[in-house]
This record gives structure tokens, sequence and C-alpha cells, in this order.
């Protein structure tokens, strides 16, 4: 389901060098921020770097590439 949304065009213009250096279109820059901010809101003891990593962490998982860890070895 897609639903048109009104974003300032200044926020435009401010996620495009970002979305352009990690290979992203805009619009997911935008999503990537909110997915992050809002992770950051709900566990505002965590930092941004370990949350950033929390995701990277799932999107591997998802894509096949997590190897289990042995404890002790």
């Amino acid at each position: 389901m897609s639903k048109t949304m009104k974003i300032s065009e200044s926020l435009i213009e401010i996620a495009k060098p970002y979305a352009e250096a990690q290979h992203r279109s805009v619009p997911k820059q935008i999503e990537h921020w909110a997915r992050l901010g809002k992770a950051a809101e709900e566990n505002p003891e965590l930092s941004i770097v370990f949350i950033q990593n929390s995701i990277l962490a799932l999107a591997e998982e998802k894509a096949g590439m997590a190897t289990p860890y042995s404890f002790g070895e």
C-alpha cells in the first residue's frame, strides 16, 4: 500500500548527498532516518551506532548472511 506524503524541500535537499553516499534513493534515505529515529526514541539507552549495527545485522540475517556464534571457542 503506497501513500503519498508531502516532504519539505529542505529535507529532500539535506537527504540528497546522504542518499548518494549510501547508494539509496532520497525516499529510502528518509525512511532510513525515520527507522533510526524511531528505534532511538524507543531505546534511549542505546547509542545510534549500536542501533545502526543492529539494523544491519537484522538485514544480513534476512539475506542469509548470518553465521552461528559458538560460545567458548
